[in-house]
């Protein structure tokens, strides 16, 4: 069965990094590739239904706004690469979402770039890439 590969990208130079090793390891092996981007967001549940509302028209602009300078130009770039590619656009926390893409598309890893974020934050909360690696019920590869 050839490989199914998750690629978490949202256009840094490590997601960049990490989608061209993901399209050498598909061509390689006769595989196939879900590029996925996440969009953070949380459920803010204290919002009156006026809120709730705005919020969750800005959420269709946003995804719009990703599918059209995120992913469309992906899949542009990658025509004719010979490798089968397919999309993932979703909300919430970035780890727990490619992993729940991963197991949807029924992938057998997920490939993401090291942002190299060194800051408070990452130490408090971890990177995605430390989530990925301790939570992933595939093989994780992280690219430098």
């Amino acid at each position: 069965m050839p490989d199914k590969i998750v690629v978490g990208y949202d256009g840094s130079d490590g997601a960049k990094r990490a989608l061209d090793f993901a399209v050498e390891k598909a061509k390689a092996q006769g595989g196939s590739i879900v590029v996925a981007h996440v969009l953070e967001w949380s459920p803010y549940s204290f919002l009156t239904p006026t809120e709730l509302e705005e919020r969750h028209m800005r959420r269709g602009e946003e995804l719009s706004r990703a599918e059209e300078h995120v992913l469309s130009p992906v899949v542009d770039q990658l025509k004719g690469s010979g490798v089968e590619i397919d999309t993932a656009l979703k909300y919430g926390n970035i780890a727990d979402t490619l992993i729940a893409i991963a197991k949807e598309a029924k992938a057998n890893q997920i490939v993401t770039g090291r942002q190299g974020e060194s800051g408070l934050a990452s130490r408090l909360f971890g990177s995605v890439a430390g989530s990925l690696a301790q939570s992933s019920p595939v093989p994780v590869t992280i690219v430098p």
